[in-house]
């Protein structure tokens, strides 16, 4: 089977992480898909912040926590030690898209790698609040971004299940 078709078969989303960081080449490599998305008209409207510092990660997840509604201490990242935040410039009309493309491209290639990985919401929450647009200044980012995404990814901690049958009912051919 092709290789590509093959990872995406078998990605699958996961929830318990090992808390060993993943080397930063494959770090860099995940990122690197993520670059290489498909964007409407070439814009590359999709920006990525790479969080790997531990504290920064985890006031991530108690915001995230908190803007979800989940009991403190609930990590909605499961331990992943790195979250890949996508972001997209609001001025493209396909940025939303744009960036989903981003995330799925990422997790394919955290898959391809070896790493687990998961895609979170609430980064357009996120990204609302003063102090992630603070952030993001303080970087050099410029612009009117909104947050599409989180791609947590790092070494699942167990296996990872395999893929629910398909729904049948979901094709249609117009021939």
């Amino acid at each position: 089977m092709n290789e590509v078709i093959k990872a995406i078969k078998e990605r699958r989303s996961c929830r318990k992480f090992k808390p060993d960081m993943p080397k930063r080449e494959d770090i860099d490599a995940v990122i690197e898909a993520g670059l290489y998305a498909a964007s409407g008209r070439g814009g590359q409207a999709p920006i990525i912040l790479a969080v790997t510092n531990k504290e920064l990660r985890d006031k991530f997840s108690r915001d995230n926590c908190r803007i979800g509604g989940w009991q403190e201490g609930f990590d909605p990242f499961y331990g992943a030690p790195v979250i890949l935040v996508v972001l997209a410039d609001k001025e493209r009309p396909t940025y939303v898209y744009d960036g989903a493309l981003t995330l799925g491209n990422m997790m394919l290639a955290a898959h391809s790698l070896g790493l687990g990985s998961i895609w979170i919401h609430r980064a357009r929450e996120e990204f609302g609040e003063d102090e992630y647009k603070k952030l993001l200044a303080d970087l050099g980012v410029e612009g009117d971004y909104e947050g599409i995404g989180h791609c947590a990814i790092g070494y699942a901690d167990g296996e990872i299940p395999p893929a629910a049958p398909r729904r049948d009912g979901r094709v249609f051919y117009a021939e």
